[in-house]
């Protein structure tokens, strides 16, 4: 290969480095597809028909095609064989396909993967070519039409995702939320309902996803009730903010389920009725209640916070005394568990990467497209979840152990030694 290098190192197609590697890769891919053709026609060099002639035979190369890799983009001629077999099943001639380079291929699988994740992350469609044309070299391949593919596979895999059985999934932890995003649903006020959950064996995952009016109860109720249908069982303790209609919605489909209160939500609402010269100290004694080191302090925390408080703005203290006993919920629960049962962090946390990616693209499309593209986002982001601390604990949980200021007190009959 020769090139025009320019004094700043530099080619006509880019720097003289990246001319190297894909001139490099050409010749290593043409090299993979021709020892492949060869083993393919060794082994089957017996074969022969009634005049002693070899039935697979070589049969010089295909067209020259580009395909872009990992390397960039590289011209491939494939060698092509003739294959004259006849499958007796079938009565059709047999062909050969190569494993390396299939007949279909335009792009590597590794670049396949990386155009759904630059699209998710906040790469618009029509700025494929312009972005990767210059990495790559090339646009083969990288047109809008291959995300508009990607939208359809990704509203199949979310409906796939919602008519899964759920029997074989034992949630013990819930977290639900309702998340506004801007995105194109069906109602002007819709958002999409989020619940997600943890496993007997500690690991996080997403239970269900939809999009519904208002949070309101019927719209979580028809969720909850469709993942009851799907086989799911009831959890031990759902983390939710202080929506009504999820908790009227649980306390219908689930109503064996306890309740816990998210305490970031909590403290937003509670700040929200208080001035804001008072709202540092108030933070200050809310978080001396979540960060008790057990339920008793935590409820003298809560007194200390009603008598500071209560004179002056009542209507801020009632926001707590009235939900004490969904609040300090968490606190019957291993203390290791805690710090994840206390909010509804694992949703928030999540959908801060959605909020991105939705306010990048200004809407998706259709309701399906939007929900499908937060779905993908959620997906890909679950893969870097962690278990909850102490997993090991969690399935004692669901045995029924008793934990005392966050201690195992009590071990069902079942595990016990």
């Amino acid at each position: 290969m020769l090139s025009v290098v320019n004094a700043d190192g530099t080619t006509e197609t880019g720097s003289l480095i990246d001319d190297i590697v894909r001139e490099g890769a050409r010749r290593m891919l043409a090299a993979a597809l021709e020892a492949e053709v060869n083993v393919y026609i060794a082994e089957l060099t017996d074969q022969r028909d009634e005049h002693g002639r070899r039935l697979v035979v070589r049969n010089g190369y295909h067209q020259p095609r580009r395909v872009t890799t990992a390397a960039g983009s590289v011209e491939v001629k494939a060698p092509r064989v003739n294959d004259r077999r006849v499958d007796e099943a079938t009565g059709e001639r047999k062909r050969f396909s190569s494993t390396i380079l299939p007949p279909w291929c335009r792009k590597s699988p590794k670049i396949s993967e990386v155009l759904p994740l630059l699209y998710l992350h906040g790469l618009s469609s029509g700025d494929f070519v312009p972005a990767l044309e210059q990495f790559l070299g090339s646009a083969a391949g990288l047109s809008p039409a291959t995300v508009t593919r990607l939208t359809q596979q990704w509203q199949a895999d979310h409906q796939a995702f919602g008519e899964r059985d759920l029997s074989a999934s034992d949630y013990v932890y819930v977290w639900a939320d309702g998340i506004h995003l801007r995105i194109r649903l069906r109602e002007a006020k819709s958002c999409v309902l989020v619940l997600m959950g943890v496993r007997a064996d500690g690991t996080k995952e997403l239970i269900a996803m939809s999009d519904g009016y208002r949070e309101s109860a019927d719209s979580w109720a028809d969720l909850l009730r469709d993942c009851a249908r799907r086989g799911m069982r009831a959890p031990l303790l759902a983390v939710g903010d202080g929506a009504l209609g999820f908790w009227k919605a649980l306390a219908e489909v689930f109503p064996e389920t306890r309740q816990q209160r998210c305490w970031v939500h909590k403290i937003a609402n509670v700040a929200n009725a208080l001035p804001k010269s008072a709202q540092p100290g108030a933070k200050k004694a809310l978080q001396e209640i979540y960060n008790a080191e057990d339920r008793e302090h935590a409820v003298k925390a809560v007194g200390a916070f009603a008598k500071t408080y209560g004179t002056k703005f009542p209507k801020a203290v009632k926001k707590i005394t009235d939900d004490v006993d969904e609040l300090l919920a968490f606190y019957d629960f291993p203390a290791e568990h805690w710090i994840h049962l206390r909010t509804t962090n694992p949703i928030e946390s999540t959908f801060a990467t959605v909020r991105l990616r939705t306010k990048v693209t200004k809407g998706a499309g259709s309701a399906a497209a939007a929900l499908a593209m937060v779905f993908k986002l959620v997906e890909s982001a679950q893969a870097r979840w962690r278990a909850v601390n102490a997993p090991h604990l969690v399935a004692l949980v669901r045995a029924g152990a008793r934990f005392e200021r966050g201690h195992l007190v009590e071990r069902p009959e079942g595990h016990a030694a």
